[in-house]
């Protein structure tokens, strides 16, 4: 009597604890990843469950099943493998298999990754033999749509690339914990309804981008479809929003599919437009016209005698793209026009490198953007007193430096904005479980240049498309358009210029109320190897745009400027 007392009253605590210990085991539960989503809620990427289905092989035996007549059936494993069979696609040999190759064994597989679907039939047989776990699977509704700016994950469920990298943070989940009863004559199988959620798991935030999905799958198939035109190697397509910085389309191509990474080169896996940077060529030129406006150097009128060939008085020397005898009497503005290589120099030295240079960094080049995105490129800018003689005057009208896709739009944002550089977004922030929204983005705008100076640019870029040589393939009916086309040689790997070009096409709309601005680069085209591979592109993507946000047309004429004198 003493010692039933003392086991079932002064050890009860002791011994209970001891044989849960020992008849009690732990699973995780998991915490599912967040989602991904545009400005307006498409998902572009989620986490489904998929389920595991398993057998303890020492238990299975016949089933028997009565109906609501009351008459009992008997229904063996073999019968039973062949509706699980007939449920996930599989031969019902290779399911019986799993009950039966090693009778001894309390654990095996029958299947793994099913749907829910499937899960609930097999289920429903109500073998009791046949247990089940839950396996999140990420996966990307839209494929490839945006699918180098969303990024993909890892075999271990963490961000590999892009925002899924970007924002682990706001999307990893917690997982939790449910604990069971196993028995001790059986191998150790849970018991049946003995499993209770000790710790409960918590899903990750949703990530909500900036992004326009619909107008990023417009970008991705005008830009693919021009690429494989011209046969290039590879392009990008930056929409951003003026008045907010807000990017709402980034499309690259080749682009990798999350769904099926492995599918994809390594080296398309990420984002050209943030990561890759080249040397942007006359579309630089515009940020050098702004600056010479704004420190006074020079106005829309500033006049030059551009010649074919010009050499400086330190030996420097540069040209036209292409060849003239007579010199060209050209206005800034005019030069803009013409895209005068020649004349850019000469009014572009009349600042000092150290002053170039300054507003350079004014419009953040040479730094990753505020997105801080996975391997963002930040281009590459030497300091203003490394340079030598010909990196000095290249520098005017942008090679001797590179930039990315990202900084070129941002570049054309700040001179559409009044001169006011805004951060660049592509996160709107991380939304929690109750709606509210953490990690938005802070960081006011910067006066980079002055308002006058930016509008004489945008006013200046105008005469690109109202009397440039790509004017017909970048005007859009109804509106005014400002833009700068560029071409720009690409380094043959051994410290020189090879044969191939980087073409590219930046510009504004409405250009007398800038909205948004549209950035377009090709690489090494081969059929078209002028500003004119870009220009379609630019031009479709721009009209989209303005008709997806119901811009009105413009309603005052452009500025007549002179361009020749």
């Amino acid at each position: 009597m003493v010692r039933l007392v003392s086991i079932q009253i002064v050890q009860a605590d002791e011994l209970n604890a001891q044989a849960f210990d020992k008849l009690s085991a732990q699973t995780e539960t998991y915490g599912l990843r967040g989602d991904i989503t545009d400005s307006d809620g498409t998902v572009l990427a989620t986490t489904v469950l998929t389920y595991d289905v398993t057998v303890a092989p020492n238990q299975v035996v016949d089933l028997e099943k009565t109906d609501d007549a009351g008459t009992t059936t008997t229904v063996t494993p073999r019968q039973i493998a062949e509706s699980i069979a007939a449920i996930t696609g599989q031969s019902a040999d290779e399911v019986y298999a799993a009950f039966t190759s090693d009778p001894t064994s309390n654990f095996a597989y029958v299947v793994k990754g099913i749907s829910v679907d499937q899960f609930r039939a097999i289920r429903d047989l109500g073998v009791d033999w046949l247990y089940y776990s839950s396996v999140p699977k990420r996966t990307y509704p839209n494929g490839a749509v945006a699918g180098s700016v969303v990024g993909f994950v890892g075999s271990d469920g963490t961000g590999q690339a892009g925002v899924e990298q970007l924002d682990q943070t706001c999307l990893a989940g917690t997982d939790g914990v449910q604990t069971y009863l196993r028995s001790g004559d059986n191998g150790g199988v849970a018991i049946p309804g003995s499993t209770e959620t000790t710790v409960q798991a918590q899903d990750g935030g949703t990530v909500v981008l900036t992004l326009d999905s619909d107008l990023q799958y417009f970008a991705q198939q005008t830009l693919a479809a021009r690429v494989q035109e011209v046969q290039g190697a590879w392009g990008t397509v930056v929409v951003q929003e003026v008045k907010t910085g807000k990017l709402l389309a980034v499309a690259d191509y080749p682009s990798v599919d999350p769904n099926n990474v492995d599918g994809t080169d390594p080296a398309n896996r990420g984002s050209i437009a943030f990561q890759a940077p080249f040397e942007p060529g006359s579309t630089f030129k515009a940020l050098t016209a702004a600056s010479l406006v704004d420190s006074g150097t020079a106005n829309v009128g500033t006049q030059v005698e551009a010649p074919y060939v010009y050499t400086d008085a330190n030996g420097a020397s540069t040209k036209d793209s292409e060849f003239h005898t007579d010199p060209l009497r050209l206005t800034l503005a005019g030069v803009i026009q013409e895209s005068s290589n020649t004349g850019t120099a000469m009014l572009g030295e009349q600042m000092s490198p150290e002053q170039r240079y300054d507003y350079m960094m004014k419009f953040h080049l040479g730094e990753a953007s505020e997105v801080g995105f996975p391997a963002e490129s930040g281009g590459i800018i030497h300091p203003w007193d490394e340079w030598d003689d010909q990196t000095n005057m290249t520098t005017t009208f942008g090679q001797g430096l590179s930039t990315t896709a990202v900084q070129v739009a941002s570049m054309y944002q700040a001179l559409g904005n009044g001169g006011v550089r805004l951060p660049v977004q592509l996160v709107e922030g991380c939304k929690q479980a109750d709606g509210s929204m953490t990690d938005v983005p802070s960081g006011s705008g910067e006066q980079v240049v002055s308002a006058q100076a930016a509008t004489d640019t945008v006013n200046m870029l105008e005469t690109v498309v109202t009397g440039g040589y790509a004017s017909k393939d970048l005007q859009i009916p109804g509106y005014r358009v400002a833009a700068k086309t560029g071409t720009a040689q690409m380094s043959d790997g051994n410290g020189a210029y090879g044969s191939s070009y980087i073409t590219s096409l930046a510009g504004l709309a409405p250009a007398d109320d800038p909205q948004y601005v549209v950035s377009v680069t090709i690489a090494k085209p081969v059929t078209v190897e002028s500003a004119l591979a870009a220009a379609p592109v630019f031009q479709k993507i721009m009209s989209q745009v303005l008709k997806e946000h119901r811009v009105q047309p413009s309603t005052v004429p452009a500025p007549d400027l002179p361009t020749t004198y």
